[in-house]
């Protein structure tokens, strides 16, 4: 994969995790609401028939949605997952370009909500929605 494959304004995730260490390279472009998941589909992204798996749809809308979150909140405060709901209105394939362009609703003291728009080479293929308990950060 090169440079080119990858939509402008896409970085390297700097936030790694043991679940999606497998599914790298990630991405994230920032923008002013939102931090949106990209990365380029590959076979260890996909089930046994060879489409996405509905997993990864899952993990990295919970991912974008709770970055998100944070984003909005200045990055003060961390957050955990208290609901998700993933609805699949389509399919992906390896070599397009998926993207969790997230939304937050309303942060509060206690909860967050969020929803996202997962697309596939910019055809939505999921929603998600999420709510997040606010989680303060430790001194």
């Amino acid at each position: 994969m090169t440079d080119t494959d990858i939509p402008g304004g896409f970085e390297p995730l700097s936030r790694k995790s043991p679940l999606t260490e497998p599914w790298e390279p990630l991405y994230a472009k920032k923008t002013d609401k939102a931090v949106i998941i990209g990365l380029r589909l590959a076979k260890p992204h996909t089930n046994g028939r060879g489409l996405i798996h509905g997993g990864l749809i899952a993990a990295l809308s919970d991912n974008a949605m709770g970055y998100s979150c944070a984003q909005a909140t200045n990055w003060t405060t961390s957050f955990v997952t208290i609901s998700l709901t993933v609805d699949f209105v389509g399919s992906a394939e390896i070599g397009q370009w998926l993207a969790i362009e997230s939304d937050v609703i309303k942060t509060g003291k206690t909860i967050c909500f969020a929803q996202s728009l997962i697309k596939a080479d910019d055809a939505v293929i999921a929603r998600a929605s999420g709510t997040f308990r606010v989680v303060p950060r430790k001194g």
